[in-house]
């Protein structure tokens, strides 16, 4: 027999709000995604306008990356037991984590540069393997109500396109500022 609350749930339409981590204190050029990289001293700044856009609504589940730069906002926020999850975090750029793009000496960047959603950096992950991890950690919230999650712009861009907001090849020209929100909705299944 089938319980009618366990139905409901899983007809639910799914809102999940996707909120950009606030900006970084790293030079201009530097590739980064999976380095834990510091905030500019102008995070309380940013973190409270944030908290101020999501305090009137309420979530049914919070969700960070477990970057420091996801966390540290999730908690200014006011969410410290945000449910931490790989899956959110920034690409992997692999060797040239921390490297300035203009001094990276790897034939793999024009690569990359080229074909940047199915390239991969030189022992990183390519865009798309972003946007598969992201669409499976998606697909699991399905019938969850409205989700909160602290993530990074290209978990948010992969998102995105998961959604159906935009492309792939439009993706980019879509990116969020730092602390910026976007709202997705994920049809019940």
């Amino acid at each position: 027999m089938i319980d009618a609350r366990t139905t409901e749930v899983c007809t639910r339409t799914t809102e999940v709000w996707m909120v950009r981590h606030t900006s970084v204190d790293v030079t201009a050029g530097t590739c980064y995604g999976r380095s834990d990289v510091p905030l500019r001293e102008t995070f309380a700044t940013e973190a409270e306008e944030v908290r101020c856009a999501l305090q009137s609504v309420t979530f049914d589940t919070v969700w960070s990356s477990p970057l420091g730069r996801c966390t540290r906002l999730a908690e200014a926020c006011g969410h410290s037991d945000a449910r931490r999850d790989d899956r959110l975090r920034e690409i992997d750029f692999g060797a040239w984590e921390m490297c300035r793009f203009d001094q990276i000496d790897d034939p793999a960047l024009q690569l990359w540069y080229d074909d940047y959603l199915h390239a991969r950096p030189t022992g990183g992950e390519s865009f798309d393997e972003l946007r598969a991890r992201v669409a499976e950690f998606l697909e699991e919230l399905r019938g969850g109500g409205r989700i909160l999650v602290f993530a990074h712009g290209g978990v948010i861009l992969a998102a995105g396109i998961h959604a159906g907001l935009w492309s792939a090849e439009e993706a980019f020209s879509n990116q969020p500022p730092y602390g910026g929100i976007i709202k997705l909705t994920l049809p019940a299944r």
